[in-house]
């Protein structure tokens, strides 16, 4: 049973007025924690959402120079450059990115640190914990914070996890921060600033983590494949929202699946392969149990006051986007 509003309010309070922890005196993360300075290629396809250049922070989790990240600082980059906590600079490239979870993985000079962040048990970790958040000294260094909320997140752009962190109070520059518990151990990469981190229906606003557990599985692939072995998922290229209890399409990309399918902002998706819908969990649930990327998916759409049939022709995402080299 979650706890309730007022406990996570009142730890809340507790994690930012309490005596600086472990995790934020700790020697090795000024030097594990790094910022990331990155160009995308000319004419990225996500330059319109994600702009041509783009800062946040990274973690280096190995010696080796491996840079943990979250995937949307680093897709379609040109160029890439590290700044250590001492102010050296080091170039980078991307040797991984997986959309599933959300993660990025850079590979820089072994030089960097000698310290990396180990990972901590993040299918362990409670609501109501005291945490600190991390970024790079630019971004506002550490802070306190609490675990308010673990559940699933969906996302509007075909994005869905199991297990999320939510914490509070929320940081304005997050991309990519480094969760943190009071044994220095990493527990988790910020990806979003949420309005309603408890999930409460009321304003509460929060950051969301990718948790750290999701990236063992795969750590291996993305070093030695650039992504996951498993096959992708069937991509529409389709943005959505749930409004009212209907799955509704805000945004389709230009050239995706979804928009050479005839599929506009406005429809409503009302079920996909024969399977009805009613929120964007389910949607992302059917759509990615129908097949691989690559395959046909057959939406059943409310458009123009008429259900159609509509096939669309699915795509791996990372191949819509701009000639870009992973690994």
């Amino acid at each position: 049973m979650p706890p309730s509003f007022f406990n996570v309010a009142l730890a809340t309070w507790r994690s930012v007025h309490a005596p600086t922890g472990k995790s934020a005196a700790s020697a090795d993360i000024p030097q594990a924690v790094v910022k990331l300075s990155i160009k995308a290629i000319e004419g990225a396809r996500t330059a319109d959402t994600l702009g041509t250049e783009r800062e946040g922070t990274g973690v280096v989790i190995d010696a080796s120079g491996l840079i943990l990240t979250v995937g949307y600082l680093v897709i379609e980059a040109g160029s890439i450059l590290v700044v250590a906590g001492d102010g050296r600079v080091f170039p980078a490239h991307v040797i991984g990115f997986d959309h599933a979870t959300g993660y990025g993985l850079l590979r820089a000079s072994p030089g960097i640190t000698k310290q990396p962040l180990a990972f901590g048990n993040s299918q362990k970790l409670n609501p109501l914990t005291s945490m600190r958040i991390v970024t790079h000294e630019s971004a506002g260094g550490v802070s306190a914070a609490c675990v308010v909320s673990r559940r699933r997140f969906t996302g509007w752009w075909e994005y869905m996890i199991d297990g999320a962190i939510f914490t509070a109070p929320p940081r304005g520059e997050h991309s990519g921060a480094a969760l943190i518990d009071d044994a220095g151990k990493l527990m988790g990469i910020a990806s979003l600033w949420v309005s309603d981190a408890t999930n409460e229906g009321v304003a509460f606003p929060g950051n969301m983590f990718i948790p750290i557990h999701l990236l063992t599985p795969i750590l291996d692939d993305l070093i030695n494949n650039g992504r996951p072995r498993t096959p992708g998922r069937p991509w529409l290229g389709v943005y959505t929202e749930d409004i009212e209890g209907h799955v509704v399409v805000t945004r389709t990309l230009p050239d995706g699946p979804a928009a050479r399918s005839g599929i506009k902002r406005g429809d409503i998706i009302l079920g996909v392969a024969g399977n009805s819908i009613g929120n964007q969990s389910e949607f992302y649930e059917k759509l990615w149990s129908s097949g691989e990327a690559g395959d046909d998916v057959t939406l059943h759409v409310l458009k123009d006051k008429k259900v159609k049939h509509i096939v669309v022709y699915s795509a791996d995402r990372l191949e819509y986007m701009r000639p870009w080299t992973v690994g």
